[in-house]
């Protein structure tokens, strides 16, 4: 072929392929999921998958349980922790209740629980330890003693100096006797709150210092002839709360939290503390 034919020809070629149609790419396919929610049920870590583990202390007293069966949903303890785990998604049979020493639970290091529930109190030293949801009930301090106390008339923190008072290891109590109380001798401390309210029946001790709705149930059920002398607050600014208490890290933090405003915000938590919980009216404010 002659050259300048070649040249038209590659021309040709070149001006045909310029013009050439672009082809549009195909729109590449969307594999991305959708973002899943992460307080789903199939969402959530767990200690087993699929099931919701308690932890609270044995016995579990009244008013918090009811008949010493945490997983019957009664008592007010008890009927939280049916709340929560419902609005995380889990029926009473996805449930399962560990047993777990109170001074133990708030210890550091792995938890064979996803949360545990037994009047805990949210303190500084503890959220060292442990992670803890907000709170679920604001409580305070109460005084016990024998109805026949020379110590059952005081009508201030003050005229219980010289009482020796009982008080459970590891509890808020203890700390609000030594802090708040101040008496002159140390507190007698019992490994159960059990022990301290038999040493106050058996008369081994004058006082014992428990959580308000706790002292209600000594004297109208554990400890004839008992009275309360009054309640007081723990510390003098930030109310005491109790709050569900969990592995330091855990994610299930934010999804309880969720459950808890949900049951606020409803009312419910409202509704089960006024079903379960004695009222504070009738004891007198000790300061």
């Amino acid at each position: 072929m002659h050259r300048s034919s070649l040249v038209l020809a590659a021309g040709v070629l070149i001006l045909a392929t310029a013009c050439a149609p672009e082809e549009t790419p195909a729109a590449a396919p969307n594999t991305a999921a959708p973002a899943a929610d992460a307080c789903a049920k199939e969402s959530l870590t767990l200690i087993t998958p699929g099931k919701l583990t308690i932890g609270t202390d044995k016995p579990a007293y009244e008013p918090w349980f009811k008949d010493d069966d945490p997983a019957n949903g009664q008592g007010f303890e008890g009927a939280v922790a049916a709340a929560v785990a419902k609005g995380l998604g889990f029926t009473p049979q996805e449930v399962a209740w560990e047993t777990v020493p109170f001074d133990s639970s708030f210890a550091p290091g792995p938890k064979k629980f996803d949360f545990d529930i037994n009047q805990i109190s949210i303190t500084p030293e503890r959220a060292m330890a442990v992670d803890f949801s907000d709170g679920y009930y604001t409580v305070k301090q109460a005084v016990v003693t024998l109805g026949d106390s020379k110590f059952a008339a005081s009508a201030n923190l003050a005229a219980l100096k010289d009482a020796k008072i009982g008080v459970q290891v590891g509890t808020t109590a203890l700390s609000a006797v030594r802090e708040v109380i101040q008496p002159g001798q140390d507190p007698s401390v019992f490994n159960q709150q059990i022990d301290a309210v038999n040493a106050l029946k058996n008369e081994q001790i004058d006082a014992i210092v428990v959580d308000l709705p706790t002292a209600f149930y000594v004297t109208a059920a554990q400890v004839e002839g008992s009275k309360i002398v009054g309640q007081f607050a723990a510390s003098g600014g930030t109310p005491e709360q109790f709050g569900l208490l969990f592995e330091k890290g855990n994610t299930l933090v934010s999804c309880v939290n969720k459950a808890l405003a949900g049951m606020k915000s409803s009312g419910e938590l409202a509704a089960i503390e006024q079903q379960w919980l004695t009222s504070a009216a009738g004891a007198p404010e000790l300061s």
